[in-house]
């Protein structure tokens, strides 16, 4: 009987509810507009891919055809975002996968996908403050200014190297400006992200005139496989969408916006990264583009350094919206978990006039300071991906399922081709995640096995649902209404 009540437990529902939970200090403001999300969406998926990546799969992974491992990841993240779309309509509230794996494939699936991005959200802040900082080391040695060598990057990267100071302060700002609330922070981003891609525009449009068209061959230097394997390696710089997502609760309008704004993100998005790597792998022979830095060196080899400080600087301040969309994601992903019960819930605890949750916030901002000053960007990187990809399959798969068991319920938005284009999420998610390389698979399963003993140590009995007396499915499976008190 004791195994009949665990396999309950772990399988407890969260009722699907169309209003806010929480007392008043668990509470987020509703502020945000369409647009609003776009810019965090945009900004969350242009970023470390373009001014970033793209440079680095280039030169050692898929040569020119880093426009073919942009496609493919951009794919398989599109029927994704279908599938978000749909979730996001019909269940508004803070969380993203993690929320929509709790109400639909029950307590320990949602525990393990909030435990994920946790880790996942808060390594990709540190991913890409290291990015910035490489970037900043380029416009130092611009200038000729020299800063001392231990400041410079994380041990083991560089002679003297102790701590990638930049990336560390960046992380603990983005955290500060979180804490000043959405609504100045939202404007703040959206600022930015509008910035950001003039920049990107710019590149693709003084880019287009220093096309070498022999720098295209040979496409596919490295083989079709190479192109798939820089697929597995660009995919985190084509979501960003599941991030903003978790902002539903702080949106003035989320059944209606929160679908819009994910699909508006991603093809703006998509448009611009290939279009970007066209110019780039044009411009130069991918053996030459610099990994860390590619369209600052691109344009300075034909002639144009101004147009290369310039592109720094963009490349400085865009990436910094990337670090904003995700560390509000895994912010909010940990309040949603505290408010269910899942983590103590003094981390629900909202600023009393903000209505952010600071506490969690200040704690993302420290722990990926930590991780972007004292780990090389590839051991960083390593520790994303992977997670982002399961909660991919979980949200793809969870949608197939609540459309045919819920048929009624109001949604806004309906993935069409169901249930095929959330199964092709599911394929391509799981195919590449078996690009990923086998250091990734080990932290992931020790990170897993934490997470499992946490659930069963605390998670498991002090959820809401359990100290509710129910399994939940009951809730769940009646009309979308309010969670009982």
């Amino acid at each position: 009987m004791a195994g009949i009540r665990a396999g309950q437990g772990i399988l407890r529902r969260k009722p699907i509810a169309l209003i806010d939970e929480g007392g008043e200090e668990e509470r987020l403001t509703r502020t945000l507009g369409l647009w609003q999300l776009t810019a965090i969406g945009v900004g969350g998926i242009i970023g470390a891919g373009i001014f970033t990546l793209a440079g680095t799969v280039a030169n050692g992974t898929a040569g020119p055809a880093v426009l073919v491992s942009f496609l493919i990841a951009g794919v398989a993240s599109a029927a994704a975002a279908l599938s978000y779309a749909e979730f996001a309509g019909l269940i508004p509230k803070a969380g993203s996968a993690y929320t929509y794996g709790y109400a639909v494939l029950g307590e320990l699936v949602g525990w393990l996908i909030g435990w994920d991005l946790l880790l996942e959200y808060t390594a990709i802040v540190a991913v890409v403050a290291i990015g910035i900082s490489g970037y900043f080391n380029f416009l130092l040695g611009e200038v000729g200014a020299e800063l001392p060598a231990w400041m410079l990057g994380a041990p083991g990267t560089g002679e003297g190297h102790k701590v990638d100071l930049f990336a560390a302060v960046l992380c603990l700002l983005i955290a500060y400006l979180l804490t000043l609330g959405i609504k100045n922070a939202a404007r703040f981003e959206t600022v930015v992200v509008v910035l950001k891609v003039l920049v990107v525009l710019l590149v693709i449009v003084v880019g287009f005139f220093h096309i070498t068209t022999d720098n295209y061959t040979p496409f596919f230097p490295y083989g079709v496989g190479g192109a798939f394997t820089g697929a597995a390696t660009v995919f985190f710089a084509v979501f960003g969408y599941d991030a903003m997502s978790t902002a539903a609760e702080e949106s003035k309008d989320a059944q209606r916006h929160m679908p819009k704004a994910i699909l508006y993100s991603l093809a703006i998005s998509m448009v611009l990264y290939v279009l970007a790597c066209l110019v780039l792998t044009g411009m130069q022979n991918y053996t030459e583009i610099d990994p860390e830095s590619g369209f600052s060196t691109a344009f300075k080899s034909v002639g144009l350094d101004a147009l290369a400080d310039v592109i720094a600087v963009g490349a400085i301040i865009g990436i910094l919206t990337v670090m904003f969309t995700f560390m509000l994601g895994v912010t909010r992903v940990w309040f949603s978990m505290s408010r269910d019960g899942l983590l103590p819930r003094w981390f629900a605890k909202t600023h009393p006039t903000r209505h952010v949750p600071t506490r969690v916030t200040w704690i993302v901002g420290v722990a990926s300071a930590l991780i972007a000053g004292f780990l090389p960007i590839g051991e960083a990187a390593e520790l994303t991906n992977i997670g982002i990809l399961l909660a991919f399959v979980v949200v793809c798969v969870a949608v197939i399922v609540l459309r045919y068991k819920r048929p009624e319920l109001p949604r806004t938005f309906r993935t069409p081709g169901m249930p095929f284009v959330p199964a092709i999420g599911v394929v391509f998610s799981l195919w590449l995640i078996t690009f990923l390389q086998a250091r990734t698979w080990a932290r992931f399963a020790v990170w897993f096995a934490i997470g499992l003993v946490v659930y069963f140590a605390y998670s498991y009995r002090q959820s809401n649902l359990a100290k509710a007396g129910t399994d939940g499915t009951a809730k769940a499976d009646g009309p979308a209404g309010p969670p009982a008190p």
